[in-house]
C-alpha cells in the first residue's frame, strides 16, 4: 500500500491542475437531470443511457460508459431525495476539502471505473456460463456508499440527527448500514443459494473496492493526529482568502499588444511578474487584508489595519519579520 500512495503523489504532481473542483456539484446536476427524465419518460433511461454491455461495446452506444450515473429518480420519493443530495453533498465537499480536489476525483471515479468493469465482468460470466449475457443495473448507490464510509472514517464523530431528532454519529450509522447489507445479503443466501448470494453480494463488494483500497493506504495515517471539521473549516476560509487575494491583486496589463491578467501585483510599486521574471511576491501576514509585495517592499512597507468603520489606516512602518 506504500507503493500505491507513492503512486497517488506522483499522479497528483502530474495531473493535479486537471481535477474538476467542486465535483459534488455536477453529482447533484446529475441527481436533478434524472428526475427530470424520469418525468418525462421513465423509460427513456433503461432504453437509451443504462450501462448495458452488450449495447454499450456490440452497438457503439459508447455514451452509456457516462450515461449510467444518470440516477432515474421517481418524483414520488422526491423529498427522500433531496434528503440523500444534501447529505451526500456535505460529504463529498468534506472529504474534497480534506483529501484535496484530485484526491477526491480519484477516489470517486475509481468507484465509477470498478462499477464498469463489474458489469463487464457479470456479462462475461453469464455469457460463457448460460451462453446469454446479462447486464445489471448500476448507478450511485455504491459509489456513494463507498464516499459514505469513507467519510465515517475520516469524520467518525460528526453527528447527524437520525428521523431529524436522535443524534448519531456517523460512525455508528455505517456501522448499522453495514450491519443491514450483511443482514440481506446472508438471507439471499439461505432462501436463493449460493448463485443469488453472488449475484448480489459482488456489485457491492466491487461498488466499493474504492473505499476498500482507501482503507488499507490510508490506515497508518489514521492512527496520526486527526484534522478536525474546526481545522477544515479554518483551512477553507483561509484558502478562500488567499484565493481573494490573487484576484484582487490581478491587473490588466499590456503584453505584445495584447492584454494579459497577471497574477501578482505590489501594491507599493505596482510591479507585476510581466515586469521582471525574476521578481518574487508574498502577502503580508501583519497587514489585515490581502496585500501583496514584492521583495524589495516586503519588509519596508507601511502595514495596514482595518478600523471598525472599515477604512484602512496604516501604521508604523517597519520590518516584517513574522511572515
Amino acid at each position: 500500500m506504500g507503493e500505491c500512495k507513492a503512486m497517488i503523489n506522483k499522479l497528483e504532481r502530474k495531473f493535479g491542475r486537471y481535477a474538476i473542483r467542486g465535483l459534488m456539484k455536477y453529482v447533484m446536476l446529475m441527481y436533478a437531470l434524472g428526475l427530470v427524465i424520469y418525468i418525462v419518460s421513465p423509460k427513456f433511461y433503461e432504453v437509451w443511457l443504462s450501462l448495458d454491455v452488450a449495447k454499450t461495446f456490440l452497438h457503439f452506444q459508447l455514451w452509456r460508459l457516462v450515461t449510467f450515473l444518470i440516477q432515474p429518480i421517481e418524483y414520488n420519493y422526491i423529498f427522500f431525495t433531496l434528503i440523500t443530495m444534501y447529505l451526500y453533498y456535505f460529504i463529498g465537499n468534506m472529504l474534497e476539502m480534506k483529501w484535496g480536489s484530485f484526491r477526491f476525483n480519484l477516489f470517486y471515479f475509481a468507484g465509477v471505473i470498478f462499477n464498469i468493469l463489474l458489469c463487464i465482468g457479470i456479462y462475461l460470466v453469464f455469457l460463457l456460463t448460460m451462453g446469454k449475457g446479462y447486464s445489471i443495473n448500476v448507478g450511485l448507490e455504491y459509489i456513494n456508499l463507498a464516499m459514505f464510509f469513507a467519510f465515517a472514517v475520516e469524520f467518525g464523530d460528526v453527528q447527524l440527527l437520525l428521523f431529524f431528532l436522535v443524534p448519531v454519529k456517523i460512525k455508528y450509522l455505517a456501522v448499522g448500514l453495514g450491519a443491514i447489507y450483511a443482514y440481506e445479503f446472508i438471507s439471499v443466501l439461505i432462501k436463493y443459494g449460493f448463485q443469488a448470494f453472488l449475484i448480489s453480494v459482488l456489485p457491492f463488494v466491487v461498488g466499493i473496492l474504492n473505499f476498500v483500497i482507501f482503507w488499507f493506504a490510508t490506515r497508518k495515517e489514521r492512527n496520526m493526529r486527526r484534522r478536525t471539521v474546526g481545522d477544515m473549516r479554518r483551512r477553507h476560509v483561509y484558502m478562500q482568502g488567499v484565493s481573494a487575494g490573487e484576484k484582487a491583486g490581478s491587473v490588466v496589463n499590456q503584453a505584445g499588444g495584447r492584454k494579459v491578467i497577471t497574477k501578482h501585483r505590489c501594491v507599493v510599486c505596482g510591479r507585476t511578474e510581466l515586469d521582471d521574471d525574476m521578481l518574487e511576491f508574498r502577502f503580508c501576514s501583519k497587514c489585515e487584508g490581502n496585500y501583496e509585495y514584492c521583495m524589495d517592499h516586503l519588509y519596508t512597507h507601511t502595514h495596514v489595519v482595518r478600523e471598525k468603520t472599515g477604512a484602512d489606516q496604516p501604521v508604523g512602518a517597519g520590518d516584517e519579520k513574522d511572515l
